[in-house]
């Protein structure tokens, strides 16, 4: 599902997108872009990887 895709959209917080390995999915996708709408993960953690990262509710 992520092969391709312009966006990855986080809106659950189970484990097993608490796990997602980001060199991976950056690879697969068309552009790295990530829409975390449960703050799952770290901001900095995702930008160190190369993705735009936009979430809700985080000063």
């Amino acid at each position: 599902a992520i092969e391709g895709a312009d966006v990855v959209v986080i809106l659950t917080e189970w484990d097993q997108f608490r796990a997602l390995d980001l060199d991976r999915v950056k690879q697969l996708m068309r552009q790295p872009v990530m829409v975390d709408l449960r703050n799952v993960y770290r901001p900095e953690e995702v930008r160190s990887q190369g993705f735009r990262y936009v979430s809700i509710g985080r000063a």
